[in-house]
């Protein structure tokens, strides 16, 4: 498996230096990932295929993975495009809905469809088994860890539910949509559910003191945070008092979260 990383050229304050898409074959080529439909994304798509991708595969529907679509569609009106459908979100490119367990073929070999919700309940990542390789759009990120937005259909039960699946496959890399190849994927999940954990310890420290709002228990954990990043910690710490809830160990009462 050798795709070609197109950069979507969508540098900005919540997609770091921007997204990779990648694109697989020369004959029926298949793009992972829409970008977000700026002219230079869809030039270097030209001038690796001038006729433009036959198939285009979206890991899931937040804007800078899907929003290109048209664009892609305007520009090859004959490519397809597939992904796991979430209404609300998908852009109406006429799509053709994959399920988890689905083949794609490619001039590389199959790609299977796994349904990985957490990070959204539409995302997918893609295996090559021949390469022990994993497509894993937003999933993982070298150097970093990934938002779970809890208020817009993020769920971490299911985004831990879905790095052990991702874990038992024993990829050899990981080609994320965002930042560097990597290569000890085993290494980064792990830490990932070790972050999550002591997240988790740290929101339930917090409410021994009483009910407190998603607000304050942010403040207490991330104290010196920037506040452009504040949201985004809001969302996350949601996420965990989610997660408690459907665990039985915490409920909301009003604004307020509780220990049961």
């Amino acid at each position: 498996m050798t795709p070609r990383l197109i950069h979507a050229g969508n540098p900005g304050p919540m997609t770091g230096d921007g997204n990779w898409t990648y694109l697989i074959g020369d004959r029926n080529p298949v793009l992972i990932d829409a970008g977000v439909g700026h002219a230079p994304h869809l030039d270097a798509i030209a001038a690796a295929a001038p006729r433009g991708p036959s198939l285009v595969l979206v890991t899931h529907a937040h804007s800078d993975h899907v929003s290109g679509a048209a664009a892609i569609k305007a520009k090859w009106p004959a490519a397809r495009f597939m992904k796991f459908p979430w209404p609300v979100r998908d852009p109406d490119v006429g799509w053709s809905w994959i399920e988890d367990g689905s083949t794609i073929d490619t001039d590389q070999g199959p790609l299977t469809v796994l349904h990985t919700p957490g990070h959204s309940p539409d995302h997918l990542t893609f295996w090559h088994a021949d390469s022990r390789t994993l497509f894993v759009g937003d999933m993982l990120v070298q150097g970093s860890t990934v938002v779970i937005p809890a208020s817009h259909g993020g769920s971490l039960a299911d985004y831990l539910r879905s790095l052990d699946r991702m874990l038992r496959l024993n990829p050899a890399r990981a080609l994320p949509a965002h930042g560097p190849v990597i290569d000890d994927v085993a290494g980064i999940i792990h830490k990932y559910v070790e972050h999550r954990a002591q997240r988790e310890r740290q929101v339930l420290d917090a409410l021994t003191t009483g009910p407190l709002t998603v607000d304050a228990i942010t403040a207490g954990i991330y104290p010196a945070l920037d506040q452009a990043l504040v949201p985004m910690a809001q969302e996350s710490v949601l996420a965990h008092l989610q997660k408690l809830d459907s665990d039985g160990r915490a409920r909301r009462d009003g604004d307020r979260w509780l220990v049961v």
